[in-house]
């Protein structure tokens, strides 16, 4: 998701003037809920009152998309998976927690929902994939370990593209048996495939020289402003959809606040498990309880006619978890308390 930023970019951003512009760009992450807010009402009050904006809005929302992605990628080290090694103990526990104790979680949760196909695999497309960005702002915010957070981001990726459709034949055969064909799967994975590409390109071209490193500091800012359009835009262009999926909301919202609160429970119980540093329990809270809904955005607007709520309930999740985020701030420093004689190891 959204807002993440390198580890040097995070240590230390002054400024000649001796501004600290970090705080700036975490100060409007931290609010940027509020921003997705607006761009959702504005997009609705547009496409309801120029109902011709919707195709306009349809045809710009792809290449946006791109670009919100790009921007994203563009701040997971992915050259850089060797980092996640030298904490086998901290990376086996986010791996076992990201990609079998939460998946679990999800699969018991989507056999309480309705048996309306577009919601639960919805609901899975978003909860299946930990975030992969955003979560190492709110961990910084937090007084997490941010280095080991951004050495974990790049295997969180990899394995997360591997193993969706894995989960889904799994946990959705009935769903996705006749769904997921080429024509739904190659636009998708076409949106998501060429901004990894790009972006993998650019950091290795960044990292040739230090002084490019400012291109990708300038692209961190990029994200929320850019999902700010793409909300925008999804809701000026399903503005219907999204009005007359209102009701799936009082479903769909109890169950992404539960998925917070097993995060947070789960995070708990394998710090203790595992005997984790405060600030490493900190930094596996906020990746379990956070998702990389905009990377599973593309396959659910590809989807078929019919399915259209799939990607209404994928913007409402990302709504819920911002606002579970502010109260993370507040619980998790609270449930995992660091003093002066806890201290964590290097990378």
């Amino acid at each position: 998701m959204v807002g993440a930023a390198v580890v040097s970019d995070l240590e230390d951003e002054r400024g000649a003037d001796g501004v600290d512009k970090r705080l700036n760009r975490l100060t409007l992450e931290r609010r940027q809920v509020w921003i997705y807010v607006a761009a959702i009402a504005a997009g609705l009050a547009s496409g309801s009152a120029i109902p011709a904006t919707a195709s306009m809005a349809e045809v710009l929302l792809w290449p946006v998309l791109a670009l919100l992605l790009y921007a994203t990628f563009l701040q997971v080290p992915v050259l850089h998976l060797i980092s996640a090694s030298r904490d086998l103990r901290f990376s086996g526990v986010v791996l076992l927690g990201n990609f079998v104790l939460m998946p679990l979680i999800v699969w018991a949760m989507v056999s309480l929902l309705p048996a309306d196909p577009a919601i639960r695999l919805g609901v899975l497309l978003v909860l299946l994939v930990p975030c992969t960005d955003w979560f190492i702002a709110f961990t910084q915010l937090a007084g997490g370990d941010v280095p080991r957070a951004a050495a974990v981001t790049p295997v969180n990726l990899v394995l997360q593209l591997l193993l969706l459709p894995l989960y889904l034949l799994l946990m959705a055969r009935e769903e996705v048996t006749g769904l997921i064909t080429l024509n739904v799967v190659a636009p998708a994975l076409l949106i998501v495939a060429v901004p990894l590409i790009a972006s993998t390109l650019t950091q290795w071209w960044v990292d040739a020289r230090p002084g490019r490193l400012v291109v990708r500091d300038r692209w961190a800012w990029a994200p929320v402003p850019l999902l700010a359009g793409v909300v925008f835009l999804v809701a000026t262009a399903q503005v219907d959809t999204v009005l007359g999926a209102l009701n799936v909301l009082p479903v769909v919202v109890p169950v992404f606040v539960a998925f917070l609160l097993a995060a947070a429970l789960t995070a708990k119980a394998l710090a203790v498990s595992f005997s984790l540093p405060p600030r490493q329990a900190r930094t596996l809270a906020f990746g379990l309880g956070t998702r990389n809904s905009f990377v599973v955005l593309p396959l659910a607007l590809a989807l078929p006619e019919g399915f259209e709520v799939a990607a209404v309930v994928i913007v409402a999740q990302t709504l819920v978890e911002l606002l579970g985020m502010i109260a993370f701030l507040w619980l998790i420093p609270v449930v995992f308390r660091t003093d002066q004689r806890s201290a964590d190891g290097g990378l």
